[in-house]
């Protein structure tokens, strides 16, 4: 009995501080770029947008398709490295105990 009781101290202390690395989820950005650099965002660890920089040359009307791509892949390259991050984090919280693959947590 000993040990469960251990084990669901560990587990409410685990579960506390995914609480609190939820909450700072906010503070974690991520710089994407694309086109070599001439278009770049950040991207908040909540998956949101929070800047865009074009260099002028990619801002064709005559060619909004390449400038959507070219947000899209940006916007991706940041969001790969916030999952990085978050994983990161998440396995340094979880003190390397692996989920099992395709198993993610709720942020």
């Amino acid at each position: 009995m000993k040990n469960i009781g251990q084990m669901m101290k560990q587990a409410q202390q685990m579960q506390a501080k995914m609480q609190e690395m939820q909450g700072k989820l906010g503070e974690i950005e991520a710089d994407g770029q694309s086109g070599a650099g001439m278009v770049r965002v950040v991207v908040n660890g909540k998956g949101e947008l929070k800047k865009v920089k074009l260099d002028k040359s990619v801002v064709d009307p005559e060619d909004i398709e390449v400038l959507e791509d070219l947000l899209v892949a940006a916007f991706n390259d940041a969001k790969s490295k916030v999952e990085a991050h978050i994983a990161e984090e998440t396995n340094k919280l979880m003190g390397g105990l692996k989920l099992p693959p395709g198993m993610k947590l709720p942020f």
